[in-house]
C-alpha cells in the first residue's frame, strides 16, 4: 500500500484583502468544508500545495495536518488562478468521510495508439476529459484509462461500459455514452466545398464593409 499524501496547513485569521499579504509570502489562502465537518479558513505553503497537487490531482484523498494536529482527509475540490499572473490564489478542500461513499470527477488517461488516426489519417474525437463517479474514498482511482488501441477503423468507439474500474467504484455517466471515436479526414469534395463557403462569406463581409464606408462618406 502506497504513502499517504501530506499536505501542512495552519489556521488562517487573516481575511479580505489581508488574503494578499499571504500571497506576498507564497502562502494561499484556503478553506476546508465537507457534510458534519466544521468548516475553517487555513493557508498553505504555495510550493508545497503545487507539489502535492501534481501528485494527487482532485481525485486522491490527501491527509490534510492542520497545526500539525490529527490529519483531516480531504480531496482538492477546486482552486481558483490569478488571470494574469495565472497563480493559484485560493483553494477549496473537501473533507470526506472514508467510511461513506462519495462523489468525484476523475480524469481520463488516454493511452495506446490508433490505427485510425496513424494510417488512416482520421482525426481522434474524445467528448470527455472527466468521468463522475461514486465510491469509497479508499478506492477512488486517480485516473481511469483509456486504450485508444481499440480505435482500428472509423466504425469503432469506446464507451463507458468499455472502460475498467477498480472494484467499488461505479461510474455515473450513461452506460452508452461515447468517450472516444475516430472521425473519418475529409474528402476533396468536402475540402472543396468549404473553401467556396468561405469565400463567398469574405465577398459578403467586403461588400457590407465598402457600402458602410460610402454611407460615411455620404453624411
Amino acid at each position: 500500500m502506497s504513502s499517504p499524501i501530506t499536505l501542512a496547513a495552519n489556521i488562517r485569521t487573516e481575511k479580505g484583502r489581508k488574503n494578499y499579504l499571504l500571497r506576498e509570502q507564497s502562502q494561499i489562502p484556503a478553506v476546508v468544508y465537507g457534510a458534519g465537518f466544521t468548516p475553517m479558513n487555513i493557508r498553505v505553503d504555495r510550493n508545497t500545495f503545487l507539489r502535492v497537487y501534481k501528485e494527487a490531482g482532485e481525485s486522491t484523498i490527501i491527509e490534510l495536518s492542520v497545526d500539525a494536529k490529527t490529519p483531516v482527509h480531504a480531496l482538492i475540490q477546486d482552486y481558483q488562478l490569478d488571470p494574469v499572473r495565472n497563480d493559484v490564489i485560493h483553494i477549496d478542500f473537501r473533507a470526506v468521510d472514508m467510511t461513506r461513499e462519495i462523489e468525484a470527477e476523475v480524469a481520463l488517461h488516454f493511452v495506446g495508439e490508433s490505427v485510425a488516426v496513424k494510417a488512416l489519417g482520421g482525426t481522434l474525437v474524445h467528448p470527455f476529459e472527466h468521468l463522475r463517479v461514486r465510491s469509497l474514498p479508499t478506492v477512488l482511482p486517480r485516473f481511469i484509462e483509456v486504450d485508444l488501441s481499440r480505435l482500428t477503423t472509423f466504425e469503432d468507439a469506446i464507451h463507458v461500459e468499455d472502460l475498467v474500474v477498480p472494484d467499488g467504484v461505479k461510474i455515473l455517466e450513461e452506460a452508452r455514452a461515447t468517450v472516444a471515436l475516430v472521425a473519418q479526414p475529409r474528402t476533396d469534395a468536402e475540402m472543396a466545398e468549404l473553401e467556396a463557403a468561405v469565400e463567398v462569406d469574405v465577398t459578403k463581409i467586403e461588400v457590407t464593409t465598402a457600402k458602410k464606408e460610402e454611407e460615411s462618406g455620404a453624411e
